[in-house]
């Protein structure tokens, strides 16, 4: 049986006070005991020590209710409509509980803004940077030439050719910012239909054939496949996915390197579709925060490489929009493996 914290507090109290009575009582024994008797005495230590009892029990009630009901009317989580008189005193545990949770929940929403406003500011930062460089490229370019460069027909087809590339990139961070911007406010609407994913997988090595021979890079799926391999997904969005993983890997890989795509079962309802290539891979130390935006392993190398530097990012949100996983496995200058699974086909 659950008893009254209180009441614990009460009945020493009421002890005390009591046994205070009685030594007060004793020293004046001598001259009650002739006029009440022994009986009266003990009697009124008796009833002396219940009054006392519910006197005090009566005091700290009141005395916590008050300040329960103020912690309540404080507390945004709390309701003081919700707190009786008479479970003041037993709602010690459950408020305290209740404050431990609000503490918590207020540390956690203190470090997840916290980490945003951290986020912000870096996010801004490289926004910033990505439009200012390619911006202040073209813009000198054009100045050079209106100061009378423009007159020279090699230096006009080059400089022109340079300030073209600058707005090239100008308009893919833009473009990559719109479709960033859309998934997390928008979300991502997919029309989700079964399609052969090696017939899309071959389409971008078509496409980007040619950049992969600059680079003397093959493009290679991992064995022959003697049938079409059916996936559910939106076709247009994967075929981005496969577009930022195989661009990423002709660009970062080793020359006279590969690329191979291999599709794989994962389990009995999906396939995993694996991009692998043998270029200079990537440390342990950027591998979990390789998707988040802007972020790049060579600030450098991957400006003078080109690219948003939201393509990974861009590819998250495409696999993930699809309820499915997206999977990174590297080596340092072994190579890198990025796969993500699609649903198969019934």
């Amino acid at each position: 049986m659950k008893v009254k914290k209180t009441y614990s507090y009460a009945l020493w109290s009421a002890i005390y006070l009591t046994l205070l009575s009685v030594i007060i009582a004793g020293v004046s024994y001598f001259f009650i005991i002739k006029h009440f008797g022994v009986k009266t005495i003990i009697l009124s230590v008796i009833v002396l020590f219940f009054v006392s009892f519910f006197i005090i029990q009566y005091r700290a009630e009141h005395f916590i209710y008050r300040r329960l009901k103020k912690i309540y009317e404080e507390v945004s989580i709390l309701n003081a409509k919700d707190l009786k008189r008479e479970n003041a005193t037993t709602d010690i545990d459950q408020l305290s509980k209740s404050m431990q949770k609000y503490v918590d929940g207020k540390r956690l929403e203190i470090k997840n803004l916290t980490e945003r406003d951290s986020f912000r500011r870096d996010f801004l930062g490289n926004v910033a940077h990505e439009l200012k460089t390619p911006l202040f490229t073209v813009q000198g370019y054009i100045l050079t030439l209106l100061e009378g460069a423009i007159n020279d027909k090699k230096i006009r087809a080059k400089y022109l050719e340079r300030a073209n590339k600058g707005v090239e990139r100008l308009t893919a961070v833009i473009k990559d910012l719109d479709m960033i911007a859309k998934l997390e406010n928008e979300g991502l609407k997919l029309k989700i239909e079964p399609f052969n994913i090696l017939e899309l997988v071959q389409n971008v090595f078509d496409l980007f054939e040619m950049k992969a021979k600059k680079r003397n890079i093959s493009l290679l799926f991992d064995k022959v496949y003697e049938f079409p391999v059916f996936v559910k997904g939106d076709i247009e969005k994967i075929e981005q996915v496969l577009i930022n993983l195989i661009v990423n890997s002709i660009k970062y890989g080793k020359p006279n390197g590969s690329t191979i795509v291999a599709i794989e079962s994962y389990n009995d309802k999906k396939f995993i579709i694996k991009v692998i290539d043998n270029g200079e891979g990537i440390k342990q130390e950027h591998l979990s925060r390789l998707f988040e935006r802007f972020y790049r392993v060579d600030q450098s190398r991957s400006r003078e490489q080109g690219g948003s530097g939201l393509g990974l990012s861009i590819v998250k949100h495409i696999v993930e929009a699809h309820n499915e996983n997206i999977l990174l496995k590297s080596t340092y200058g072994e190579g890198s493996e990025f796969s993500f699974t699609l649903e198969k086909a019934t």
